[in-house]
């Protein structure tokens, strides 16, 4: 029972509808300070229907971020269990496989200029699809998780801690080589205060990766409340590049390059994101219907519906890689990921 409940929660939120403010509602509000520019000044873009959290973007930056924002207690329950998939596994067979080719393909580039036995921390680790691979390699392996339940399955050599914020971790002060928050950053509540904690205890000159989606890519303007990436209301802040930039630098990292190009994350934001404008298909029903669920055959759709978005991604496929080619030659990617140094 606990198992059909947690079920339920999870795919209610995948489908929870998403609808443009109406343009006469669109006048600025006063929020608290914005956490990249300090603005208060902020205008409502998306509902969440049925909620009262709305999305509003911030008048000086272009961050986006949800208001009011939820209590500890609320987003805790975002995320039951089911949303993890089981020990170590999240989505069906086959796409489990590609997801994990997918995330060992990239390791070479987490990879680049570590010394031997360097020391590595993954922020928001969960199953660790990265941390094997890495310790393949001869790293020294760390996680950081909030959710003992989202770390289960996690490689065994790697030292994963659980606490309730990056600060509670206590890691010691210029402890790491690299720290890595890959497709995290953008559901942490406090994100200076993270920065923060990275700059600690990261070594001088240590890298600090971090992937985000973009708010400010064609995907997001073309796709609007559509948008695969907007994930509401479990993304707290939605970061255009240059504010991630800008808070990047205010927190003593100095950004190098921005990377466009995701094989894992974009060309599924396109085909996703083109499905959720029909409303007469569930929200993110092709995503809900890949992910890996608990009790046997307990598949959300009719059949039919599930033949229709199988169709949909194998004839989406080549058209949504295509568009990935061109948003990263355009340097206009769905998602980035930015390299810094600590000062």
């Amino acid at each position: 029972m606990l198992q059909d409940e947690s079920l339920a929660m999870t795919s209610s939120l995948y489908a929870q509808r998403v609808e443009n403010v109406e343009v006469s509602e669109r006048e600025p509000v006063e929020v608290s300070p914005c956490p990249v520019c300090r603005s208060m000044r902020a205008v409502p873009r998306f509902r969440i229907v049925g909620m009262t959290e709305r999305v509003v973007v911030c008048s000086e930056c272009g961050l986006g971020r949800l208001h009011p924002m939820p209590d500890a207690e609320v987003i805790e329950s975002y995320y039951p269990d089911e949303y993890y998939g089981e020990p170590g596994i999240k989505f069906q067979p086959l796409v489990e496989r590609l997801v994990r080719w997918v995330g060992s393909r990239h390791i070479s580039f987490l990879s680049q200029g570590l010394e031997p036995g360097a020391r590595v921390l993954d922020v928001g680790c969960g199953r660790g699809v990265i941390l094997g691979a890495l310790a393949d390699r001869g790293f020294e392996v760390h996680g950081f998780e909030i959710s003992a339940e989202a770390a289960r399955g996690a490689d065994a050599r790697a030292q994963v801690t659980v606490a309730g914020t990056l600060t509670e971790a206590e890691y010691p002060s210029q402890y790491f080589d690299q720290v890595v928050i890959w497709h995290v950053f953008e559901h942490i509540v406090n994100p200076v205060e993270t920065l923060e904690s990275v700059h600690r205890i990261l070594k001088p000159g240590g890298r600090l990766i971090v992937a985000v989606p973009n708010f400010s890519s064609l995907q997001s303007r073309w796709s609007g409340p559509a948008w695969f990436h907007l994930d509401l209301p479990r993304h707290l802040y939605q970061f255009p590049l240059s504010a991630l930039r800008a808070l990047l630098d205010r927190s003593g990292f100095e950004v190098g390059n921005a990377h466009h190009f995701s094989l894992r994350q974009n060309p599924f934001g396109w085909i996703q994101s083109a499905l959720n404008a029909y409303s007469s298909l569930p929200r993110n029903a092709l995503y809900v219907m890949l992910h890996r669920r608990t009790s046997a055959g307990s598949f959300p759709f009719g059949l039919k519906t599930r033949l229709w978005l199988s169709a949909c991604l194998i004839a989406g496929t080549p058209i949504a890689l295509l568009m990935t080619v061109l948003e990263t030659l355009a340097r206009n990617g769905a998602t980035v990921h930015a390299v810094c140094r600590r000062r």
